[in-house]
């Protein structure tokens, strides 16, 4: 599976529920973090810490939503991919998340405490820089390399300017079967 090359739209609103990310391993370069605001369709205000990397390779991708189907009950909708040798690769991929957890974090050229507007290594992602809730010169930490292994994410929203899935697998099933 690919996903067309390009920005994705400047801004949306998230629906507040989250879903979870996961891989085996992340490896990427142009990392970037700091804090955002997210806003819900009826107006609710969701702080979150937005996570960027301009190039990513991730093994074993695994995305997952539950969600409430009415009268038939809870369904888990999973998309997976990149495994047995062939990961997928991203750009310009952005998480909106609430935590993010991983087993080991190898971090090159880190820099803490940069201006959120200043970032050279890592970006601020299109749609938060025109944002009323974006302060450019609030806190912020970029490096130049990142590799996050056993990556566990609850996040509110994920962009990415283009995404390549190789063995992409998207399924629909009866219950709670997130990927972590």
């Amino acid at each position: 599976m690919s996903v067309a090359q390009g920005a994705l739209a400047a801004s949306f609103f998230i629906s507040g529920d989250t879903f979870k990310i996961a891989a085996n391993s992340l490896t990427g370069k142009g990392m970037s973090i700091y804090g955002m605001v997210d806003v819900t369709r009826r107006g609710k205000l969701v702080p979150v810490t937005v996570t960027g990397v301009r190039t990513a390779k991730i093994d074993a991708l695994c995305l997952s939503v539950l969600f409430p189907i009415p009268v038939l009950g809870p369904y888990t909708m999973r998309l997976t991919g990149g495994d047995h040798g062939r990961p997928a690769r991203a750009r310009n991929l952005f998480f909106d998340v609430s935590t993010l957890r991983a087993s080991e974090t190898d971090v090159n050229n880190l820099d803490i405490g940069v201006a959120a507007g200043s970032l050279t290594s890592g970006e601020v992602s299109p749609g938060d820089r025109g944002s009323k809730f974006f302060d450019p010169n609030s806190i912020a930490m970029q490096s130049t390399s990142i590799t996050l292994d056993n990556l566990r994410v609850n996040a509110v929203a994920a962009s990415l300017g283009s995404l390549n899935l190789p063995g992409s697998k998207l399924s629909l099933r009866s219950g709670a079967q997130e990927c972590f």
